[in-house]
């Protein structure tokens, strides 16, 4: 095996290396040159082992060396590299492009901001104590510095001369109600079903409906509740056990009770609904729909199951009274029992309904009625409740808009909610709205699907007096109780006195009313939700002034300035 010193001429794996005396400067050379033989070249002969003497040491080389080369060979040192050196570069060029993208999808603010933010924003408090339910008049407005101080001047001022522009653009004028016969007209199969009179020995609106299926059909193999939602298979399982034992027989036929509810919880999301929903349901005389949100009069009926999927089959009006089955069943108890056929015993029983979309969702109007008069819908939801049930009542839960909008948010976002978004996605919305109100009248904006689908938060559903006086156009005033969150968050007890009231109810035992009066509040904000604190000041105070025409406005229709909602 030749040997060679350590300034001489030496052979590594695949090359020849030129180690000069300061070991400086290295070249790599590749064995394929032009005097290269492949007989004498150990390396190519096969030889494993190359012994190296370095200060009259022998070494054993048993991995490629490093080699530094000249400009002029810089390629060709290139491939002298270790090929583990390769790969981590290779691999951490990888990690850095991960990690760099990962921030610009999640738009990251706290990291490495790539991307940086239009607005602006003050300091902002952190309150995790907030809920939805809890009492508002008791919170304090405990601000602590922030993190983060960033300047929020220069937002201020251009999103007011947008409110201002809104403001001035508003215009509070009578909508034009519908006669009977053009309702007919948009719903003839509705008016087919529903009768025009009811019951005169119930309280609850009913009406006994011939049935002609045999005992082999099952009544409910076509209810789009049943087919679409997984979870209300297992009630109408039951509805199906027990669907024959309530039929009514008379001279040979067979007929079922059938009801609407006699009170309609209307609105609003975010709004306690749920919890006087929860409270309401514990009185002996009420009963509600098996499920608490049927939106059948809102999107239902239209064939909307989810506003993100489109439009579906139509649910048709038998669905939703099947809805109600469970309730009529009790009340079809009451009425053909002794008592009631000896004594003319009143049912009273009532049945609820709480959708908290009826109030204000009139989306799907512009896809199904035509004759629309300035992108102003000719028929909302009201007309036809009104058309069937005259005497209904309705009630309304309402909260300061502005803490509405920022609950809402919190609960429909998906992901990256913070402070900061919010700001940004109230700034948005109120370009939108802006943009829309310089060419269209206020309850054309209040009720275009396009706007309403466009605008990141749903500033529309806080103009409360828009919805109200829509309302009133075809229902008397004290046929609707309109109350406050803040209200039932600081005295439960007199806000149930006034549902109870209001619907006519019987009086309770002590032990009933602590029980619907002392029970937890009902959908509280999630925890996860309560860590990110109450929204910023300046978003607080844009939105004050954004509401405050309508809450003006509220407190006028109403006679009470507690709507204004100046202390909280």
């Amino acid at each position: 095996m030749q040997e060679f010193n350590s300034i001489n001429m030496r052979h590594c794996i695949n090359c020849c290396i030129h180690l000069l005396p300061n070991d400086l400067n290295r070249q790599c050379f590749r064995c394929r040159g032009h005097s290269h033989n492949n007989q004498k070249c150990p390396v190519c002969k096969g030889e494993n082992g190359i012994p190296l003497y370095a200060d009259s040491k022998q070494m054993k080389l048993l991995a490629v060396l490093e080699v530094r080369t000249d400009h002029s060979e810089s390629w060709n040192g290139f491939f002298c590299l270790k090929k583990g050196k390769l790969c981590s570069l290779i691999f951490g060029l990888v990690i850095m492009t991960l990690v760099m993208a990962s921030y610009v999808l999640t738009g990251a603010k706290h990291g490495l901001l790539l991307i940086p933010s239009p607005f602006h924003y003050g300091a902002f408090t952190s309150n995790p104590s907030l809920m939805d339910n809890e009492s508002l008049t008791d919170m304090k407005d405990h601000y602590q510095p922030s993190k983060i101080n960033i300047s929020y001047v220069k937002d201020y001022p251009s999103i007011k001369l947008i409110i201002d522009t809104i403001t001035s653009k508003i215009e509070f004028i009578m909508r034009q109600r519908p006669g009977l016969e053009e309702l007919r007209k948009q719903e003839p199969h509705m008016f087919s079903v529903i009768p025009n009179k009811f019951l005169p020995n119930s309280k609850n609106p009913c009406w006994y409906e011939e049935y002609r299926g045999n005992t082999t059909t099952d009544p409910y193999t076509t209810n789009s509740y049943a087919l679409y939602s997984k979870r209300f298979r297992t009630i109408f399982d039951y509805l199906r056990k027990v669907f024959w034992n309530h039929l009514y027989h008379y001279k040979d036929k067979h007929y079922r009770l059938r009801c609407l509810p006699h009170f309609y919880i209307i609105g609003q999301p975010k709004c306690g609904t749920t919890d006087l929903y929860d409270r309401l349901r514990l009185h002996p005389d009420v009963r509600f729909s098996a499920i608490k949100e049927p939106h059948w009069w809102t999107r239902k009926r239209f064939g909307i199951i989810r506003l993100r999927d489109g439009f579906h089959d139509r649910y048709p009006v038998e669905d939703y009274l099947d809805l109600f089955d469970l309730a009529a069943h009790q009340i079809q108890g009451v009425l053909q029992s002794e008592a009631a056929k000896e004594h003319s015993e009143m049912n009273n029983i009532i049945i609820g309904e709480a959708s908290a979309s009826t109030m204000w969702d009139n989306n799907a109007w512009i896809f199904f009625y035509d004759n629309s008069s300035e992108g102003e819908p000719p028929f909302l939801i009201q007309d036809f409740i009104h058309a069937f049930q005259p005497n209904a009542k309705l009630i309304i839960m309402l909260r300061d808009p502005v803490e509405r909008l920022y609950s809402d948010y919190l609960y429909f976002a998906s992901a990256n909610k913070s402070v900061e978004d919010f700001h940004e996605k109230v700034a948005e919305s109120l370009q939108l709205f802006e943009n829309c109100m310089l060419d269209y009248s206020l309850r054309a904006c209040v009720y275009n699907n396009t706007l309403n689908n466009a605008m990141p938060v749903r500033l529309q559903v806080g103009l409360y007096v828009v919805y109200l006086l829509d309302w009133l156009t075809v229902f008397d005033k004290d046929q609707i109780l309109v109350l406050r969150l803040e209200d039932h968050a600081s005295n439960v007890k007199y806000t149930m006195h006034k549902v109870f009231q209001f619907l006519d109810l019987g009086p309770l035992s002590e032990k009933q009313e602590a029980l619907i009066t002392k029970s937890p509040a009902s959908n509280t904000r999630r925890p996860e939700d309560r860590s990110l604190g109450p929204m910023l000041p300046t978003t607080k105070g844009i939105l004050r002034d954004f509401y405050r025409p309508f809450n003006t406005k509220l407190a006028q229709v109403l006679f009470d300035d507690a709507f204004l909602w100046k202390r909280t």
